[in-house]
């Protein structure tokens, strides 16, 4: 007989709630769930399995001691309007939830401290009265990392690489899956000690980068956010809000190439796509990045913008082909400073096995293949 796994009863209840079912519903399904919900038994792993499909939740939420506090998605994402909330697709809802799980993850492993000694969102507060170039040159400052250390990276996957651990650095922990939703480049999960960003995979690495700030910015706004290739929505926003979204794409442009700089070098060039391209590779940003900046000056049309943008963005393919090694993608969506959290507290006793394969999301048999892969370092390859 497989051998039963010990659930917290309370969090069972919830996590069906949440999901919309009855008691009943579950009973069908699964015989015992009304002995699981009442603690009188416990699921196989096997079952656990299927009833995190079932509720669509991450596995390692059922060992949690009581049910997590998880606002409705409207009060998390407040800068967007309810028009749009309720237009979000069902993967990327399912991300939602899945990000939230990974900030009670983080909360568990870490004993509800953030392994940083310094934390951005905390440790820089935000006037109102900043300017976007004075913030950008602020956060620059705090994180470290200087323009030249910038364009002396080897490529933009080196870029992307260090990047994260630059974020990492200063207390952000950066996720990231292929969304299936292309339209989407990420989000932010605002938290007073987990803040946290997820970022679409699929995504090309200077677009990434772009969402890794603009999404930063949010955060040091204490509001989540949605990064989105199209920002229609914009429009529609009001007051506070619509000021917080124009501000993030600005932060994001200014911070990766700052206005002062491209203006010295933009008037050495033409406003093309081939200059775009020419100084997108210097500084590891994207085509619109330079493009926008051309826009903002004047040099070309909205028109002109809006069709290399859209040429662009169908371009978009991040390792072409037919799918990478599971292991290397694993650590790469989870990133080596949250797998090296969670191996050091299973070295340290306190998870066990099972508990380990929750956090790192995958099944206790490939424990130990991913902890081989994770020593040899393979995971800076795409980070």
């Amino acid at each position: 007989m497989a051998e039963q796994i010990p659930i917290t009863p309370a969090v069972l209840s919830w996590a069906r709630e949440r999901a919309g079912f009855s008691s009943t519903d579950c009973s069908d399904k699964f015989k015992r769930f009304m002995e699981w919900e009442s603690g009188d038994s416990a699921p196989t792993y096997a079952q656990l399995e299927q009833l995190a499909s079932m509720f669509k939740l991450p596995i390692a939420i059922f060992f949690f001691p009581a049910p997590p506090e998880v606002p409705h998605i409207t009060e998390t994402f407040r800068t967007l309007p309810k028009s749009e909330v309720e237009k979000l697709p069902s993967r990327i809802r399912l991300l939602l939830r899945k990000a939230k799980a990974m900030q009670l993850n983080l909360s568990e492993l870490a004993q509800n401290r953030n392994p940083s000694n310094k934390l951005i969102t905390r440790d820089l507060p935000l006037s109102s009265s900043i300017s976007i170039t004075e913030l950008a040159s602020t956060v620059r400052e705090f994180i470290g990392v200087s323009l030249e250390d910038q364009k002396g990276w080897k490529d933009n996957q080196t870029a992307l690489k260090e990047w994260r651990s630059a974020l990492y650095r200063v207390g952000i922990f950066v996720f990231k899956e292929a969304f299936k939703e292309n339209e989407f480049s990420g989000f932010c999960l605002f938290d007073d000690t987990f803040p946290v960003i997820y970022v679409n995979n699929s995504s090309t690495a200077t677009r990434q980068m772009f969402t890794y700030f603009h999404e930063l910015a949010h955060l040091l706004f204490h509001t989540s956010g949605v990064d989105t290739l199209h920002d229609d929505y914009i429009s529609i926003l009001n007051g506070e809000n619509r000021r917080i979204e124009l501000f993030c794409n600005k932060f994001a442009s200014e911070f990766l190439l700052p206005q002062k700089v491209f203006a010295e070098l933009s008037s050495k060039y033409n406003a093309s796509e081939a200059t775009a391209e020419l100084l997108a590779a210097e500084f590891h940003v994207s085509r619109e990045v330079i493009f926008r900046r051309f826009l903002d000056q004047g040099r070309i049309t909205e028109q002109t913008y809006n069709a290399a943008t859209t040429k662009w963005n169908e371009q978009r393919v991040l390792g072409a082909g037919k799918g990478g090694d599971h292991y290397w993608t694993k650590l790469t969506y989870l990133g080596r400073d949250y797998v090296s959290l969670a191996l050091s507290q299973f070295h340290q006793n306190r998870i066990n096995e099972i508990q380990l394969a929750d956090y790192l999301d995958t099944k206790p048999k490939n424990v130990g293949v991913l902890e081989e892969y994770f020593s040899k370092g393979g995971s800076d390859v795409r980070l």
